[in-house]
């Protein structure tokens, strides 16, 4: 049976949330599933969606936008879909207020996608629109626990692991990182791609690599993003004097090729919904050094496919990471279980299979 749906992502940026709204959408519609993207007008999820996309251009100006809702209420009038999946939490906001107007008979269920391990807001508005919603899809069982402590009934909770557009990552054509940043030719190089905000823990990262290059004079840390922070990692760069050996060139485009010539990828949280790099690395061939927090260990399995450590310890995890440059068996080793594990367990054939799983068990218990 055919499902109807319409999914919702506010966000301008792209970040790894909207590329998995954009893969459930493709892979939704692959199946026969009719499909309708709600996104931002100006955004890159709206400029990356194929052409073919039932696409409608559309964002709150702010959280409470009753124009802005009152179209989306027309949409779903005129599209009549039986669930609302919204994929952020403006999102959320947008087609909670929307189901407040008229609606067709029986009205849509409402489903928002979790995918960061904070708890839900407790002020009245956060707690208005999140009551709206019928089932929670959390992108590990470690943001389902979240929700439950913080009073989510568990029947509204289910997980569905994010999942990563395999064949997309083997047609990726691999672009130097020594060529593209003027590497030493041979230095060995650790990469690190998320947003430079301070929950990805980029601070304990560079903390750690000050005592890498020690062990491993020659190795070279690159961290592929943007944020707030920035300027001030760029400054702590310059206090430990590692500007030969850590570079922040920014956010770019190539990020799987250029993944494909690092020689270890790190994730340095200290807090993580799941981590979708880590699922491009691991599609890779690329041993991992992660931190143990929220979501990260149902990815990466210890001393298989690579190294956990706790997070905020920048010994720990400069230890690690010396261990996989100098050990290069060992790091292959990890790749090789790493490419295997992604490949049977986190497809995104997988997830989108799941996902309408969930939309099969909410509309049969309706």
């Amino acid at each position: 049976m055919a499902i109807r749906t319409i999914h919702i992502d506010t966000a301008r940026t792209w970040r790894g949330g909207q590329n998995q709204a954009l893969l459930t959408v493709k892979g939704l519609r692959a199946l026969g599933h009719p499909t309708m993207l709600v996104a931002h007008p100006d955004g890159e999820l709206r400029r990356r969606a194929p052409q073919d996309t039932d696409l409608v251009p559309l964002a709150p100006r702010f959280e409470v936008d009753f124009h802005a809702a009152w179209k989306l209420a027309r949409i779903i009038r005129a599209y009549e879909p039986v669930i609302l999946h919204a994929h952020d939490p403006h999102g959320v906001a947008l087609a909670a207020l929307a189901l407040g107007f008229r609606m067709p008979s029986p009205p849509p269920l409402l489903v928002a996608s979790r995918r960061v391990d904070f708890r839900l807001g407790g002020n009245t508005l956060s707690r208005a629109k999140y009551r709206r919603v019928d089932r929670f899809i959390c992108a590990s069982a470690a943001i389902g626990r979240i929700l439950a402590a913080g009073d989510v009934e568990r029947d509204r909770i289910v997980t569905v692991h994010e999942g990563v557009d395999l064949q997309h990552v083997a047609d990726a054509t691999p672009v130097s990182l020594h060529e593209t940043l003027w590497l030493p030719r041979g230095a060995p190089v650790v990469l690190n791609v998320a947003a430079l905000v301070p929950h990805k823990g980029q601070r304990h990262l560079i903390e750690a690599f000050s005592e890498v290059v020690r062990a491993v004079p020659d190795a070279r840390l690159v961290i592929l993003g943007q944020g707030e922070l920035h300027e001030a990692l760029v400054k702590q760069v310059q206090h430990h004097d590692l500007e030969k050996h850590v570079f922040l060139p920014g956010f770019r485009t190539d990020v799987l090729s250029l993944m494909k010539t690092a020689d270890v990828f790190v994730m340095s949280s200290v807090m993580e919904g799941l981590g979708t790099s880590l699922l491009d690395a691991m599609a890779c061939a690329r041993p991992i050094v992660a931190t143990d927090t929220g979501g990260i260990p149902e990815v990466v399995v210890h001393e298989e496919t690579g190294l956990l450590v706790p997070p905020r310890d920048a010994g720990a995890l400069a230890e690690a990471l010396v261990l996989l440059l100098e050990d290069e068996d060992l790091a292959r080793q990890y790749g090789a279980s790493g490419y295997e594990r992604v490949h049977h367990r986190f497809s995104v054939e997988h997830m989108v299979g799941d996902t309408v799983a969930v939309y099969e068990e909410m509309l049969a218990r309706r």
